[in-house]
């Protein structure tokens, strides 16, 4: 219960709250309104983080919720997006099918094997950055389109494909290296 009261996790279910609001926000056309709920949204991703350490507030539900939010969040904007013809459905389907398959791998070896370490790699972090100025760019260019916005988006699109592949099959190499290790036993059926 104490988990759910720290502060950093307070924050990430603030977060998580935004998100139907951004959504509407998109879907009203408010992309100057949905442009600021993403960067608040942002800055409580960056708050959270800096909170659990200066608070030593690292908790075990704050190490898996805050990626999942963050992943909820930009797959969501990434379909609804699309969905408002801003984004092509190529990039659509590769951001959350990779995501989606990254998140049901990882709850697949947490309930069936030992492994327990689903960090982030450099890639991924990369992709992850790639794709917060793809959709940041992508809001920001319907009500603020000088050329440098316009270049930033396409740029920002174009290396979301290209790491999002890089990204997942990254992740599908470390997870076949973390099954073949030793030390990796069977978990309990749950």
């Amino acid at each position: 219960m104490n988990d759910l009261r720290a502060t950093p996790n307070l924050l990430t279910f603030l977060r998580l709250c935004i998100v139907p609001f951004l959504v509407l926000a998109v879907l009203d056309q408010r992309f100057m309104l949905a442009f600021g709920l993403f960067v608040f949204a942002g800055v409580t991703d960056a708050l959270d983080g800096l909170l659990a350490r200066w608070l030593h507030q690292r908790t075990l539900l704050g190490q898996y919720l805050d990626p999942v939010v963050d992943k909820l969040l930009l797959s969501t904007l990434f379909l609804v997006l699309h969905h408002e013809a801003l984004i092509s459905r190529r990039v659509t389907v590769l951001v959350f099918a990779r995501d989606l398959g990254i998140l049901m791998v990882a709850a697949i070896l947490y309930a069936t094997t030992s492994i327990r370490n689903f960090k982030p790699s450099i890639v991924g972090k990369g992709n992850t950055l790639a794709q917060i100025v793809a959709v940041a760019t992508v809001m920001l260019a319907q009500f603020f389109a000088p050329p440098w916005v316009l270049t930033l988006r396409s740029v920002a699109l174009t290396t979301t494909v290209v790491l999002t592949v890089l990204s997942g099959f990254h992740y599908a190499w470390r997870v076949v290296r973390q099954i073949g290790s030793p030390g990796v036993s069977p978990g309990v059926a749950r």
